[in-house]
């Protein structure tokens, strides 16, 4: 019977495994880069006949802790602010922010006004802490 001698493995070939990483690594960041902007950036031509789109994709709707709100920055009244929402589509998203130790009343309002327009997407941002 003869044995065989086994070659002793004293070191991994770690280079494909480095390679495999560095094109995942490059592939990440290159995805991320395209989501970070949102769109991949071409430059467009230009047309004489055309109508200007305002590509806005959501509202935000800000109550302060005094009850004050606001839209995109602005300050409102809430008489402007049901003359604001009234122009807005309804199936554009509407995100509202209020603050935690602001009146409960003011956030029903706003509530009241959007349920008005009949708003479909609106969302309220909260922390999870």
């Amino acid at each position: 019977m003869s044995l065989k001698k086994q070659k002793k493995f004293d070191q991994i070939n770690v280079i494909p495994f480095i390679d495999i990483m560095l094109v995942l690594l490059v592939m990440v960041l290159t995805t991320a880069t395209f989501i970070k902007q949102g769109v991949i950036p071409v430059t467009l031509p230009k047309a004489t006949s055309s109508e200007e789109k305002v590509d806005k994709k959501e509202i935000d709707i800000f109550i302060k802790k005094d009850g004050s709100v606001y839209i995109d920055k602005d300050k409102v009244s809430l008489s402007a602010l049901e003359d604001r929402l009234a122009q807005i589509p309804k199936e554009q998203s509407v995100i509202l922010r209020s603050d935690k130790e602001a009146d409960f009343q003011y956030f029903v309002m706003v509530m009241d006004t959007l349920k008005k327009f009949e708003h479909e997407q609106l969302f309220i941002v909260t922390t999870n802490h």
